[in-house]
């Protein structure tokens, strides 16, 4: 049920996360932003930090969960390949690990700048698994 996906818009990039329950969903949103700027595979997960969001609402917290990813990535020069994310109510705590950048290794693809508004959806899917999705700005 995991898994993680791009989908095109105009010049951006969307993200998109599938999961049995909404972390993992959120998790796995995380895991395609790391794809948008390189091969996750490719990143070792020896250093971990953690990160607090809190939103009114579910889309809310996606767009701040992401945009708190891109910011450590962009302050640490890190990138993120291991995600544990734990929600209660409109709170987020997660762990994430990683490593810092090295240019020659990872080969970044593009510099995510931030997490948007567009497309932004977390909801429960007739299945029962859950979907986190928006386009990111590249």
């Amino acid at each position: 049920m995991k898994r993680w996906e791009h989908f095109s818009h105009q010049a951006d990039i969307g993200v998109r996360g599938l999961g049995a329950t909404m972390a993992e969903a959120f998790e796995q949103a995380a895991l395609a932003l790391t794809a948008v700027v390189t091969d996750p595979a490719d990143v070792a997960h020896p250093d971990m930090i953690r990160i607090c969001c809190d939103a009114p609402d579910a889309e809310l917290l996606l767009a701040d969960w992401l945009n708190a990813l891109i910011y450590e990535m962009a302050t640490r020069n890190m990138l993120f390949s291991r995600f544990d994310v734990h929600l209660e109510g409109s709170h987020l705590t997660a762990k994430v690990w990683g490593e810092p950048l090295e240019v020659m290794r990872h080969r970044p693809a593009v510099e995510v700048k931030g997490a948007t508004y567009t497309e932004l959806k977390v909801a429960q899917l007739p299945d029962g698994g859950w979907l986190a999705q928006c386009v990111v700005d590249v």
